[in-house]
């Protein structure tokens, strides 16, 4: 009989409410505008107020909750300071608007800062070359390249201006909340250095997005770095954190709800990745393909909606990139500038 996951919370808290989920943890659930609806935050206790694991994205209706908590149920315990698990816009969005208008700092790895930053400073460089040949010579056309870049990272844009400074959170190294000690963990593959928070006294870990119950958080080849291995790192970082965390370790993810059983989530998850690799490999024994072509390989199914056609995208070249490093396949590039992919030689 399969190992089932042990969900303590079944079901989550409503919008602008809280629920305690570990002593002296809140957990707050935010909107998305997108297919995955929500995004997990925490709040820890830190004497007098909270300190703020991640802040939703930047819009209007997450700045509007953040309005009512902070004039009604945070009024008395105000927020202390903001930690964020990683660069995307659903964790680090409001991160700088929460830190202005408190007179918060930050505290991130340096990675996930920069990476936020690069976003927020230079959001235009992602119509531009050398990003649109990146698109383009893995087998999009003009017009759905145009349509990806902007609708379908839109959601990169929705991001308020960053401090200017930051505190470093890196990994092996310890931070103190509230007179406890928190483990800090990285992570690749998801992005560059998450950090992910473990706090060995209460047996929980803040895992953000590196581990979910439900969903595979998106493991993508990027334009900045077009032969990357991120799925590489993903493994890798999976099976450290299955290697260092007691199986009844309590996971609080920055998605779907929080479980024990990390271990088997951590199989599952490798297994996964797998079985795409396969999908790819037995795809390639038919003939050449392109990164676009293998989409719905991997996938299962084609995918028309340009936002998720951009996670889409980059997760399929994660595996082809992955198994080219492992000389399992062979990528190649036409005189006209096309990459083609193909069994190896």
């Amino acid at each position: 009989m399969a190992v089932q996951l042990d969900f303590r919370f079944p079901t989550p808290p409503a919008p602008g409410e809280t629920l305690e989920v570990a002593e002296g943890v809140l957990w707050l659930r935010l909107p998305l505008p997108f297919r995955l609806d929500h995004v997990n935050v925490y709040l820890i206790e830190d004497g007098a107020g909270f300190a703020l694991l991640d802040t939703g994205i930047d819009d209007e209706t997450t700045r509007q909750i953040w309005d009512g908590l902070i004039a009604g149920a945070l009024k008395g315990r105000p927020l202390t300071r903001i930690l964020s698990s990683h660069c995307h816009p659903d964790h680090i969005g409001l991160a700088g608007w929460l830190c202005d208008r408190l007179g918060l700092e930050l505290h991130a790895t340096q990675t996930e800062y920069l990476d936020a930053l690069n976003i927020r400073l230079d959001a235009g460089a992602l119509n531009s070359e050398p990003y649109r040949s990146f698109y383009l010579n893995h087998g999009l056309d003009e017009a759905r390249i145009e349509i990806l870049l902007n609708r379908g990272l839109h959601y990169l844009r929705m991001v308020s201006h960053l401090p200017r400074t930051f505190n470093r959170m890196m990994a092996e190294e310890t931070l103190e909340i509230g007179g406890r000690t928190f483990e800090v963990l990285t992570g690749g593959g998801h992005s560059a250095e998450q950090a992910m928070l473990y706090c060995r006294e209460g047996g929980f870990i803040l895992c953000a997005d590196q581990a979910m119950a439900k969903i595979s958080p998106n493991i993508s080849v990027e334009a900045i770095d077009p032969n990357g291995d991120p799925l590489g790192a993903y493994l890798r970082s999976l099976r450290q954190l299955k290697q260092e965390l007691p199986p009844e370790t309590l996971a609080l993810p920055g998605h779907n709800l929080p479980f024990v059983g990390l271990g088997v989530r951590i199989d599952e998850l490798i297994a996964h990745h797998q079985a795409r690799c396969e999908a790819i490999l037995k795809a390639l024994q038919v003939g050449p393909s392109s990164a676009l072509d293998l989409v719905p390989v991997v996938f299962g199914r084609s995918i028309d909606d340009p936002h998720q056609m951009s996670f889409a995208f980059g997760e399929t070249l994660a595996h082809v990139n992955y198994l080219a490093r492992r000389k399992e396949l062979a990528i190649r590039a036409g005189k006209d500038g096309a990459w083609t992919i193909s069994q190896p030689v």
